[in-house]
């Protein structure tokens, strides 16, 4: 991101000559951003010294570690990451809060389990809801009185209550701050950099899933971060292959000449029965969204960022996400093939954020991604 000589903030490499630069009280409305095409998204961004940063920046102080999740597409489970990984710091006795900025689409509440909640206002501020008592959670989604409800909102509008939700939450003490953002690159994202500016934010997990349609977007999103400045603590492949325990699969017949398909499940599990082979021991696994490009780790390497690993695409987690629960919960309902593959992710997280005293606390507290 370029620089000219007067103008004031970052301004953006495509844009045109004599830019005010985006914290300008003229970004987006000078004679010179005619026809630019970041016209729209800095004529509805914070301009100039907004003292409601100051608010924010007191406001989060008391939260240790800030994580953006990103997504430069939307589909790719990025609320469904943004939501175990709260599920899975909260698991290790951590203070967690989950902040959902997706405006337009709030999923939060459902991957929670939090649906048809009402949030309350104190003199402290706007009261969270709380999935535990140490996991805490605030959405759009808590404010409609109908979830079917559309927010038909402007960029100035969305951006308001973004910067509300980030300077009125009363989060008390937290270990970690969750913040699943929308899809994409839109004035809420240059709004949320500008908002976190000074709040010691420890980066940001993009999320992507392994076609090179997905990826071509994600580029977009680590550029972006590049630009605003925005730490990149790595990219994940979400949905990297199916993994399904063979026996809760269902097998069909080719259709042929006119038949319809046939179920030939209790045949095959019948002719496994008979082998040396248990067909409750074993996984199968498909390519499902197969990379043309290599996928998200050599996008990764491409670009000189970290590759966090690969989340397979497992109906256990998508069931979890359903259900509203973790999918780390003990049991016949743990995502085993997705889980482990998470763990793996988060761990590598909290190692590029906490602090050793925090990482020996975490460890006696044997939590499930200590």
């Amino acid at each position: 991101m370029a620089q000219s000589d007067n103008a004031k903030g970052p301004v953006p490499d495509n844009a045109n000559e004599h830019c005010p630069g985006t914290e300008s009280e003229q970004a987006g409305q000078a004679a010179s951003c005619a026809g630019c095409p970041n016209q729209a998204a800095c004529a509805s961004a914070p301009k100039g010294a907004d003292p409601e940063i100051a608010e924010i920046e007191e406001r989060l102080r008391s939260v240790r570690h800030k994580i953006l999740v990103l997504s430069g597409k939307g589909g790719v489970g990025k609320s469904t990451f943004a939501t175990q990984l709260a599920f899975a710091l909260a698991a290790g006795s951590r203070e967690v809060g989950l902040l959902d900025v997706d405006i337009c689409g709030p999923s939060v509440p459902k991957l929670t389990g939090l649906e048809h909640r009402e949030i309350h206002r104190s003199n402290l501020g706007w009261s969270p809801v709380y999935v535990e008592d140490n996991l805490a959670v605030m959405s759009i989604g808590f404010l409609l009185p109908n979830p079917d409800d559309a927010v038909i909102w402007r960029g100035p509008r969305k951006n308001g209550l973004i910067k509300q939700f980030l300077k009125d939450v009363h989060w008390g003490e937290l270990d970690y701050l969750v913040i699943d953002t929308p899809p994409g690159t839109s004035d809420e994202h240059i709004s949320i950099a500008q908002f976190l500016k000074g709040a010691d934010v420890d980066g940001a997990v993009i999320v992507t899933t392994p076609q090179d349609v997905a990826i071509i977007d994600v580029r977009k999103e680590v550029n972006f971060c590049k630009k605003v400045g925005l730490n990149i603590l790595g990219v994940v492949e979400n949905m990297s292959g199916l993994q399904q325990p063979l026996a809760s699969m269902r097998f069909m017949s080719q259709a042929e000449d006119g038949e319809p398909a046939r179920d030939v499940t209790q045949q095959l599990l019948a002719l496994l029965k008979g082998s040396a082979l248990d067909a409750d021991s074993i996984v199968a696994q498909s390519d499902v969204f197969k990379p043309t490009k290599g996928g998200a780790e050599s996008m990764a390497a491409d670009m000189g960022i970290p590759f966090l690993g690969r989340v397979p695409l497992d109906p256990a987690l998508s069931l979890a996400g359903e259900q509203g629960r973790s999918a780390f919960e003990p049991g016949s309902g743990a995502a085993k093939s997705s889980g482990l593959a998470l763990q793996g992710i988060i761990q590598t997280i909290i190692s590029k954020t906490q602090r050793p005293s925090e990482m020996h606390k975490a460890a006696t507290n044997g939590s499930v991604a200590a």
